[in-house]
Parts: structure tokens; sequence; C-alpha cells
């Protein structure tokens, strides 16, 4: 996705819910986050994981799937999407709240995109561990986007189990 289109989804969510305001939680926050080249891989990804704080019952999340979502109109017209997501999708650090990183533009029309800070996106990611998220992971620690000792402390700073923090540790941040 380019940041054109990330503006685009940005601006469709915050029409279809009838909010100035946004979170988005998935790898494409990087364009709010990121002003420079951003590796390939974070341009892979066609949809944009889009919340709204207090949504815990996930209303607003299946109106924005349902309208702008996957394999809706908006989808076909313009190959991207956004799906809709609560906070609760991800694993993230404490304190993730206070580092969100306010993104707005001309193009998304007065609507803030409240975008996940670098580290805590890179640890969800790795949380995650799809490959897709990985080689996403992979990419911004090369092209030295994250610093691997914030790294090293955000993820002791999630609800993870110390077993799975060292594989997360091990097999990204010590690497390389």
């Amino acid at each position: 996705m380019k940041k054109d289109e990330f503006d685009h989804a940005v601006r469709a969510a915050g029409a279809v819910l009838g909010v100035d305001e946004v979170l988005v939680i998935g790898s494409q926050a990087v364009h709010g986050t990121v002003h420079s080249d951003l590796p390939e891989e974070a341009h892979r990804s066609i949809e944009v994981d889009i919340a709204v704080a207090g949504d815990d019952d996930g209303h607003l999340a299946d109106l924005i799937d349902g309208s702008i979502g996957e394999a809706s109109m908006f989808h076909s017209t313009f190959g991207y999407y956004a799906q809709g997501v609560t906070e609760r999708t991800t694993v993230l650090p404490e304190g993730w709240g206070r580092r969100l990183v306010s993104y707005e533009s001309p193009a998304t029309n007065g609507v803030v995109a409240k975008c996940l800070e670098v580290h805590d996106l890179w640890i969800s990611k790795a949380v995650a561990g799809r490959p897709k998220d990985l080689e996403f992971c992979k990419a911004m620690l090369e092209k030295g986007f994250v610093d691997r000792g914030v790294l090293r402390e955000r993820l002791g700073d999630t609800a993870l189990s110390s077993e799975e923090r060292r594989a997360s540790v091990a097999s990204l941040i010590g690497a390389g």
C-alpha cells in the first residue's frame, strides 16, 4: 500500500464511521510514523487495520468491514481496503497508547490516524509471527527504523510468557 492509498483508507474509514479519529494498529501504521523511504516489505499489505477507541464489542469494526472491507465495492474499485479490528486484536507493550503518533494530511480530510509507534508496531508483528510479519520485522531492523535495545525493553513490557519472549527475541532481535 502506498501513502496516498493509506490516506484514502483513513479518510474513508472516518467518513463511514462518522468520526474524526481512528486507530491504526497494523503494519500500515508505518505510513503515519516513518517519514522516509520504507522498505518494500512495508508496502506489500493491501489492507489498513483500523480500530476505534472504545469499540470493545466490535460494532464499529464490523461497520468498517461491511462498508470498505475485504470483498467490498471499495476493495474491488481501489484494490485495497480497511480491515475493521478492535484494540484487543494484537499483543502490545504496556504504555503503547501513550506513544501513539498522530498522523493527518490534507488527503485524510480532517481524519486523524493515531498510529502505533514503530517499536510497538514491530513488537505486535513479531508476536503475530506470520511469515509476512517476520519479513516486515526483519526489513525494519535492516533499514534501521527500529532499535534492538528499545525492542528488547518493550518485549519485556508485554503480557507474553518469558518462553514466548525468549523465542521472539532470539529469532528476530538477536539475529543480525
